[in-house]
């Protein structure tokens, strides 16, 4: 879809020149505008989040949306009464959108633009006619103002920005596998980097991958004949804070290898790459943004493919920091090609990581789509990205980690194995895992399986959900310095 020009405006909400303006409707008060208010009186513009009511004046649709009651109004409610009216208007026909700002809030502001934004996002390009739907609106919504009294600028901007990011990361999961292929995703973060100053790229291939002795990526890697690719996304943007790690799971289609998985859903596979899809799209809104930040950003992408030449059950690599690992389960690929790229993020002087991986389908039981999984070995650092979470609508709990997790790790043959017989605390024994490979570092995994795609919000419902992408900028913002 194009992108749509977003803009902020200070005076009069009526001024506009949009074709549709929306008007936000509190419980217990009223509208300026007589003719609106008398929608109002006569009930059939309610005060009930995502209740929205149709007017006209002097050729112009107007959307009264219901907010809810003020004192529980906030950023995320915000998205989604946005995101209704864009519904809405988009089913009318609507070309342009002027939101008259409840209040002067800057994160308000932000939120309207996000969640109209996200909520406009489609992915019909290989729909030959279109979207699919019965009518053709493919021309769609083409600009959205947020009017105020104060200037909102730069609110509005910072959520331009971001609801872009997060559409692209949802463009690339919702490629199809062999379109977004390692090496796809590989010259996407170049031509980021290509775009922005202040952020370099760095791409290795197979050779390479297997010369830097990153023996737990090659082995996941060596069944495909899809080339893998390691990116290394270094954003320089000053400031005082530390060096952060970002490191996001890129598996481009599991098909659990020889540990092969079945077949329904399987087409869904293609969203196992959605961690790397947000660290790569979230440091390109960093660097657009120019934030004050120092981030280095690590993405190891592969197919988990069976093949005679693919790693078997039973097979024992080396990492790259040295620990030896049993491959009990080749479907548990995503955990190794992490440990590898985790262990290099510190390597290369990552003071304060974050993963960003769907890793276990026991995070979906555990959660459900609502929240992600949090775990981490610092009570501080983790508390921030919490914030984070909090602050965008990414929402994550956190759940423990324990010496007698770490006890299910063991391997019999090597220092570690990648999976348990035992069908215990799983989501839990993958961090365990992957916390062998952050060398204490103060360190968050993010478990993303259930929020990645069909996220079922009203700004983000069906496809993927490109999660993730908002809540990294956010940290860069909080933690960067």
């Amino acid at each position: 879809m194009p992108p749509v020009g977003v803009t902020a405006r200070t005076g009069a909400a009526a001024e506009t020149d949009a074709d549709t303006r929306v008007v936000g409707l509190f419980d217990g008060e009223s509208i300026d505008d007589p003719s609106l208010q008398a929608l109002v009186d006569s009930g059939e513009a309610k005060p009930g989040l995502r209740k929205l009511a149709v007017a006209h004046e002097d050729g112009r649709r107007v959307i009264v949306a219901g907010l809810g009651k003020r004192a529980e109004f906030d950023h995320e409610r915000a998205r989604v009464a946005a995101a209704s009216a864009a519904s809405r208007a988009r089913e009318l026909g609507s070309k342009s959108l002027s939101w008259t700002a409840p209040s002067d809030d800057e994160a308000v502001a932000g939120a309207l633009v996000e969640g109209t934004l996200l909520a406009l996002y489609r992915f019909d390009r290989y729909k030959t006619n279109g979207n699919g739907d019965d009518d053709d609106d493919s021309d769609g919504v083409a600009s959205l103002e947020v009017a105020a009294d104060a200037d909102l600028s730069r609110a509005v901007e910072r959520a331009r920005v971001l609801a872009e990011a997060q559409n692209a990361a949802r463009d690339l999961q919702n490629l199809p596998s062999n379109v977004a292929t390692p090496s796809f995703l590989a010259e996407r973060a170049q031509e980021l980097a290509g775009a922005h100053g202040k952020l370099e790229v760095e791409v290795w291939d197979r050779d390479r991958i297997a010369s830097e002795e990153m023996g737990a990526f090659t082995a996941v890697a060596q069944g495909t004949d899809a080339e893998p690719r390691l990116i290394v996304l270094r954003y320089e943007g000053g400031g005082s804070g530390p060096l952060l790690g970002y490191v996001g799971k890129a598996v481009t289609f599991d098909t659990g290898g020889i540990s092969i998985k079945p077949s329904s859903k399987m087409q869904e596979m293609k969203f196992d790459m959605s961690g790397g899809a947000a660290v790569i799209e979230s440091m390109g809104a960093i660097a657009a943004l120019g934030l004050p930040a120092r981030i280095l950003a690590v993405v190891p992408s592969t197919e988990n493919m069976p093949s005679g030449h693919a790693v078997k059950p039973g097979d024992i690599v080396t990492a790259l920091n040295g620990k030896t690992i049993e491959i009990n389960n080749t479907d548990a690929e995503g955990r190794l090609i992490l440990a590898d790229a985790l262990s290099y993020a510190v390597r290369e002087g990552a003071e304060r990581l974050v993963d960003l991986a769907t890793l276990t389908g026991a995070i979906i039981v555990a959660l459900g789509s609502t929240y992600a999984g949090l775990f981490s070995n610092d009570d501080d650092w983790c508390h921030q990205v919490e914030a984070a979470c909090e602050a965008t609508g990414e929402l994550g709990w956190r759940l423990p980690l324990h010496p007698e997790y770490f006890e299910l790790t063991k391997g019999e043959y090597a220092d570690l194995t990648n999976a348990s017989e035992q069908r215990k605390a799983m989501s839990i024994y993958a961090a365990e895992f992957l916390r062998q490979f952050v060398d204490d570092r103060p360190w968050v995994h993010m478990d993303i399986a259930g929020t990645a795609w069909g996220l079922g919000r009203p700004y983000v419902g069906k496809g993927a959900s490109g999660y993730g992408v908002r809540t990294l900028v956010d940290l860069a913002e909080r933690a960067g310095g």
